[in-house]
C-alpha cells in the first residue's frame, strides 16, 4: 500500500474555463558572422576566431506575448527551509540525492521492520497506511532549500506580535492534546506540553483567532483542517504530498490559472493584465488579488488584498506577494516569489522553484474539483464525534477527549529530506 518513486511526472486533474491560445516559435537576434570571419575558417579551422553562440529562441503567442502556457508542476522535492544538518549548504551532491532518495524510499515501503513492527496495530500505523495511498515521494531536488533569500535558507525571524500570535495558538491546541497518549509517549506532536490525565477546560473555548488547522475535537466545521473542508490554503502554492500543478492559458489582454492542489482542492486564478490598480482595501479575496504585468519575458504579478481567513505561516490580511514567472526552456519555468509582511516577518523573504511542461493530451481535465471529505467525510466527523460523546456519557466508552483523533501518521515525520 505504498508507493515507489515516479520517473516523470505525469499531471493530474487541471481544470481550465478560458481561451485557448496557439504558440509558435519567434527567432531570436543571431549575432552576425563577418565575411573575414567566414573566409578565414574556411581557410584554417584552427585558426577561426571565437563566435558569440546565438541565443535561444524565445518562445511567443501568435500576439507577441513570452508564452507561458501549458500544464507544469515541480517533479522533485524541496522543502521551503533548509533542515539544521545542511545549515551551510546550499546545493545538495549527487551522492547526497542518491542517499536520500535510497532513504526515502525505505520509509515509503516500510524497510524498517523493527521500527514498523513497533507500530503495528497503532493508531499512526493505520493512520499512516491510509494517507500512503494518497502520497508519493518525489526525487529530491538539487537545492537544500527553495528559500533562497535570506542566504542560510531560512524565514526571517517572526515580529514579537507574531511570535505572541503563534505561541497562543500552539498552547491551544497542545490543550486540546494533553490528556491523550500523544503527550502521554511524548511524541514530536506535543512537543512544548505536557501530559495530564484531565482533559483540558479549554475544549469550549474558541481559539485565538479563525483555525485554518487541525485542532483535536470535532465540535465545529471549523475545528479540522483547511483540506478537510475542501477549502484549498491558496496562495503561496509550492507544492502538495498528493500532487501540485498549474495551468496556464493566455489570451490577449488576459492570463488564467488553474490549480490542482491535494486531493482535489483546485482553484481558478485570474490575472488582471490592464494596468489598473488593486481592489480597495476592504474587499477581501480567498486568493488575494492579482494584477500582473510583462517585464521583458518575465511575468511579474502583484498580490494583495488577502482574507483574514487564509493563512500563510501566520500572514493572513497583511500578506503581500511578488511573483515573477520565467520561460527558461521549451520544458521549463522559473517561478521566482518575494514574500512580505512587516506584522508577521521582520523583511522579505524570497524562494525559488522550477516547474517542468507535462503532456497535455495524457493528462485529463475535470470540470469540478474532486474534493470529497467536506462533502462526505466531514458530516460523518461530526456525527461520530456526537456518537461517541453519547457512549461516553452511557458508559459505553473513552472520554473522547482522551483520543487523538489527528494523527497524520509516520510519512512526514521520517521523511530524511525535512
Amino acid at each position: 500500500m505504498h508507493e515507489r518513486f515516479s520517473g516523470s511526472m505525469t499531471a493530474a486533474a487541471m481544470k481550465i474555463a478560458a481561451f485557448a491560445a496557439a504558440a509558435v516559435f519567434m527567432p531570436a537576434a543571431v549575432t552576425q558572422v563577418s565575411a573575414q570571419q567566414v573566409s578565414a575558417q574556411q581557410v584554417s579551422d584552427q585558426q577561426a576566431p571565437a563566435q558569440v553562440p546565438a541565443a535561444a529562441p524565445a518562445l511567443k503567442t501568435t500576439w507577441g506575448e513570452p508564452d507561458l502556457q501549458g500544464i507544469w508542476t515541480d517533479e522533485t522535492d524541496t522543502p521551503l527551509q533548509r533542515p539544521a544538518k545542511w545549515a551551510d549548504q546550499e546545493f545538495f551532491t549527487a551522492a547526497q540525492r542518491a542517499e536520500l532518495d535510497a532513504a526515502r524510499t525505505a520509509v515509503l515501503v516500510n524497510a524498517d521492520a523493527e521500527t514498523h513492527a513497533e507500530r503495528r496495530g497503532t493508531a499512526r500505523d493505520v493512520a499512516g497506511a491510509y494517507n500512503s495511498q494518497f502520497v508519493s515521494f518525489k526525487r529530491s531536488g538539487a537545492r537544500t532549500s527553495l528559500i533562497v533569500d535570506p542566504p542560510n535558507g531560512r524565514m526571517p525571524p517572526l515580529t514579537p506580535a507574531a511570535q505572541k500570535m503563534a505561541a497562543a495558538e500552539r498552547e491551544f491546541r497542545l490543550a486540546l492534546l494533553r490528556a491523550t497518549d500523544t503527550c502521554k509517549e511524548r511524541s514530536d506532536a506535543c512537543s512544548g506540553g505536557t501530559y495530564d490525565p484531565a482533559p483540558s477546560p479549554r475544549f469550549a473555548e474558541l481559539p485565538p483567532r479563525y483555525s485554518t488547522v487541525n485542532l483535536n475535537r470535532s465540535d465545529n466545521p471549523e475545528d479540522p483542517n483547511m483540506a478537510v473542508r475542501c477549502l484549498t490554503g491558496g496562495l503561496p502554492e509550492f507544492g502538495s504530498r498528493t500532487g501540485s500543478y498549474r495551468r496556464i492559458v493566455q489570451a490577449p489582454g488576459g492570463i488564467a490559472m488553474f490549480y490542482d492542489v491535494g486531493q482535489g482542492q483546485g482553484w481558478q486564478r485570474n490575472i488582471v493584465m490592464d494596468g489598473s490598480p488593486h481592489l480597495p482595501a476592504n474587499v477581501r479575496q480567498w486568493f488575494g488579488d492579482s494584477r500582473g504585468h510583462w517585464e521583458g519575458n518575465t511575468l511579474v504579478i502583484d498580490v494583495t488584498n488577502f482574507s483574514q481567513k487564509t493563512d500563510f505561516q501566520g500572514s493572513r490580511e497583511n500578506l503581500h506577494l511578488v511573483e515573477r514567472w520565467t520561460r527558461t526552456g521549451p520544458a521549463t519555468l522559473e517561478y521566482a516569489l518575494t514574500i512580505d509582511d512587516p506584522t508577521v516577518w521582520t523583511r522579505p523573504w524570497t524562494v525559488k522553484e522550477e516547474f517542468t511542461r507535462q503532456s497535455d493530451e495524457e493528462n485529463r481535465i475535470y470540470y469540478e474539483p474532486r474534493c470529497h471529505e467536506g462533502n462526505y467525510g466531514l458530516p460523518g466527523l461530526l456525527h461520530g464525534a456526537r456518537m461517541d460523546e453519547l457512549a461516553f456519557a452511557q458508559g459505553r466508552g473513552p472520554d473522547p477527549r482522551t483520543i487523538d483523533s489527528i494523527k497524520g501518521g509516520f510519512l512526514l515525520q521520517d521523511d530524511p529530506l525535512r
